[in-house]
Formats: C-alpha cells, sequence, structure tokens
C-alpha cells in the first residue's frame, strides 16, 4: 500500500500534477482570503444571517478576478496548449461559477435550513468548491 502510494505521488511529480496541486492550493488560499474578506463583512453588516447567500455574488466577483491572474499564470502555468484569450477566460469563470453555485448552495442549506452562523459553512463551501474547480479548470480551462 506504501509502495503504491509513493509510486503515484511519484508519478505526480513526473507529470507536473503536484505542482499544480500545490500551487492551486496556494492560490485558491489567497483567493479564499479575498473571498471571506468581501463575504465576511457583508454578513456582518449588510445583509441578515438568513439572506448571508445574498453576499455570495460579491464575493465571488471579487475573488475570480484575482484567483484567475493567479491560476492562469501560476497555478497552470505551462500546463497544456491553451490559448489565452476570451474564451479561456469566459471558461474560467464558468467553472468558477458552477464553484461559486456549489457554494451558495451549502451557505443556503447551512444558514437558511440549519441557522448556522455565516461563517460555518465557509469551510465545507470552500473544500468542495475547491476539489471540483480544480478538476474542471486543469482539465477543461487550462488544458
Amino acid at each position: 500500500m506504501a509502495r503504491e502510494a509513493s509510486g503515484r505521488l511519484d508519478e505526480w511529480r513526473n507529470s507536473g500534477l503536484l505542482g499544480q496541486i500545490v500551487r492551486f492550493g496556494i492560490a485558491g488560499g489567497i483567493s479564499t482570503l479575498i473571498y471571506s474578506a468581501v463575504y465576511l463583512p457583508l454578513t456582518a453588516w449588510v445583509f441578515r444571517r438568513e439572506h448571508a447567500v445574498y453576499a455570495v455574488p460579491f464575493a465571488f466577483a471579487v475573488a475570480v478576478s484575482a484567483g484567475y491572474i493567479l491560476h492562469s499564470r501560476w497555478s497552470f502555468k505551462g500546463h497544456g496548449t491553451r490559448s489565452p484569450g476570451m474564451r479561456q477566460q469566459a471558461q474560467f469563470v464558468g467553472v468558477q461559477a458552477s464553484g461559486m453555485a456549489l457554494n451558495a448552495l451549502v451557505t443556503w442549506i447551512g444558514t437558511a435550513h440549519f441557522g448556522l452562523p455565516a461563517w460555518a459553512p465557509l469551510l465545507p463551501a470552500v473544500a468542495l468548491a475547491t476539489v471540483f474547480t480544480f478538476i474542471l479548470n486543469r482539465w477543461l480551462v487550462f488544458a
């Protein structure tokens, strides 16, 4: 089992996948901090707890702008035979929008249905969206 895991790790390292995952995680962490810096004040002072989901599009718009720069120039730099331009940007926004929809769903369920504080759904929402958007970005946007 350990030998298989070591072999898979070597495959990921040699293919560049491991580096992409690490860079994506760091860039995603930065994007998440940006997202949180917009989302949390909005939910604290603008939207009531049961309407926390309304803050998601605003936070998304700011975070996705920074995320495109980070991911296109660093996370997936040198990956694939992509041609940067409007098509790639539109694909990126589409992938991120699907991540935002997943994030909004988790936020809505957590705050409106379970009555959790606005910050509580951040971790599961971001974790699910991160895995989902990495896969789509790697094999669709930056392929």
